[in-house]
C-alpha cells in the first residue's frame, strides 16, 4: 500500500470527509439519509462529536484524506456511558486496500484507552457484506438483525447490529470514568 497515515481529524479535513460521506449517502446504504448534509452541517456534527470527547480519525493516503472513523454515543441515557457506536467511511476509489480495517482498529484502540467497555456497530443493510466482514475481522459478533426497518432507494433495508468488548469489557467493574 502507498503511504497510509491515520491521525486525529483536523478542521481542514472537513471538505474531503464531507465529499466521502456525500458520495456514500448518494450511492450506498451505510447511512439512511436520503440527502447528504451540507458542508456546514457535516462540520457541526464533527464538532459536536469532538466536543463530547469522542475520537475522530482521518486516513490519509499519500497525503490525501481517503477515509475517516469516529466514535459517538450509542444512546443518550447515563447507563450507556461506557458504550460507543462506531462509524467508518472510506472513499469508494480507495476501497479494498485495508484502509477501513486500519481506521477501525485505531478507533477500537483509542476507545479502549479512553475507558469505554463496549463498541456497537449499527450496519445499515444486511446486504452490506463489506461492512459486516470488516466488523467480524475486528472482533465484532453479530447480535441482532432488525428486518425491514429502513427505507432507501425504493426498498426496505435491514439493520445489522454487531458488538465487541473494549478493554476488559464486562469482566470487571468500571472505575466510574468516561
Amino acid at each position: 500500500m502507498s503511504s497510509l497515515n491515520i491521525r486525529p481529524s483536523r478542521d481542514e479535513d472537513v471538505p474531503a470527509l464531507h465529499a466521502i460521506y456525500a458520495q456514500s449517502v448518494a450511492t450506498e446504504t451505510a447511512s439512511w439519509e436520503n440527502e447528504p448534509p451540507t458542508l456546514e452541517e457535516f462540520a457541526e456534527r464533527r464538532r459536536n462529536i469532538l466536543a463530547q470527547g469522542f475520537p475522530y480519525f482521518t486516513a490519509e493516503l499519500d497525503g490525501k484524506p481517503v477515509g475517516y472513523s469516529y466514535a459517538s454515543s450509542y444512546r443518550a441515557r447515563i447507563g450507556y456511558r461506557f458504550v460507543v457506536e462506531d462509524s467508518v467511511y472510506v472513499a469508494q476509489d480507495a476501497g479494498g486496500r485495508g484502509i477501513g480495517k486500519v481506521l477501525m482498529q485505531t478507533l477500537i484502540d483509542e476507545c479502549a484507552r479512553l475507558g469505554f467497555r463496549q463498541m456497537i456497530a449499527v450496519i445499515g443493510d444486511s446486504a452490506n457484506i463489506r461492512s459486516i466482514r470488516l466488523h467480524q475481522a475486528c472482533g465484532f459478533e453479530h447480535v441482532a438483525t432488525f428486518k425491514s426497518i429502513g427505507w432507501k432507494f425504493g426498498r426496505w433495508l435491514d439493520s445489522v447490529q454487531m458488538q465487541r468488548p473494549l478493554g476488559s469489557g464486562a469482566e470487571s467493574p468500571t472505575d466510574g470514568g468516561v
